[in-house]
C-alpha cells in the first residue's frame, strides 16, 4: 500500500502515520523528520534545510528530491509506504511519479485557525524529543522524561503563519493535481486522532477491494 497523506502543517498526518504503518509494517516517510535528523547532525544538507525551515520556507525541490529516491530505495519501502509531508509541490508530485506508484492520496482538512493554534502551541523536550502541546501540559517537563521543553523556530506565530501561507500558495494545487487523476480522498481532519484513523482505514479497505 503506497500513500500520501497530504495536508497542512499542524493538520495530523504525523499522528495517524504512525498506527498505520505498524498495522501494514510499511515505512513512515516524513521528509520534515529526515531534514531534523540532518539539522541535529549538522550535516551539509541540514544546515542548508534549516536556513529555508527557519524562514517558513519549502526545501528546494532538488534537495528533497534526492533524499526521497534515495529512502525509496531502501528494502523496508518495498511493499509500501506513506509519505508525510511530500510531496509538496506539483514539481515534486511529477517527479514522484518516475518513483512509484501511488495507490491513493488522503487530504486531511483542518480550518485555520485551528492550524495556527496547534503549531504555536506544540513544544519539544531538550532531552527526548517528545512532543507534546501548552494544552495537554500542566508545567513545562515533559511528561516522558521530565526534560525542559522548548518551542521549536519553525514553530513561533510569525514563521507559522509563512508557512501556512506557503503551503496554500505550493501546496494546496496538489489537490487539484490528485484530484485529476482520481486517487484524492479528503476527509476532516479536525476529529480526534482515532477518528481520523478510522476514517483512513474505511477507505484503505475500499481501495483494497
Amino acid at each position: 500500500m503506497k500513500i500520501i497523506l497530504l495536508g497542512a502543517p499542524g493538520a495530523g498526518k504525523g499522528s495517524v502515520a504512525a498506527p498505520l504503518t505498524t498495522k501494514y509494517n510499511i515505512p513512515h516517510i516524513s521528509t520534515g523528520d529526515i531534514f531534523r535528523q540532518n539539522i541535529r547532525e549538522q550535516t551539509e544538507l541540514g544546515i542548508r534545510a534549516k536556513a529555508y525551515m527557519d524562514r517558513g520556507e519549502l526545501v528546494p525541490d532538488e534537495v528533497t528530491m534526492s533524499i526521497v529516491g534515495d529512502r525509496l530505495s531502501k528494502p523496508d519501502a518495498v511493499s509500501g509506504f506513506v509519505f508525510d509531508g511530500f510531496p509538496r509541490t506539483i514539481a515534486q508530485a511529477d517527479a514522484l511519479e518516475g518513483l512509484a506508484d501511488i495507490d491513493a492520496v488522503i487530504n486531511l482538512e483542518v480550518p485555520f485557525e485551528i492550524l495556527m493554534r496547534r503549531l504555536t502551541g506544540r513544544r519539544t523536550c531538550t532531552a527526548c524529543g517528545n512532543i507534546t502541546h501548552i494544552d495537554w501540559q500542566a508545567d513545562n517537563n515533559c511528561v516522558k522524561c521530565g526534560g525542559g521543553l522548548y518551542q521549536r523556530d519553525d514553530d513561533n506565530e510569525a514563521t507559522v503563519n509563512s508557512r501556512l501561507t506557503e503551503y496554500n500558495n505550493k501546496t494546496k494545487p496538489l489537490i487539484d493535481y490528485y484530484q485529476g487523476k482520481g486517487k484524492l480522498v479528503s476527509i476532516n481532519g479536525n476529529q480526534t486522532v482515532s477518528e481520523v484513523y478510522a476514517e483512513l482505514e474505511r477507505i484503505i479497505c475500499q481501495i483494497s477491494r
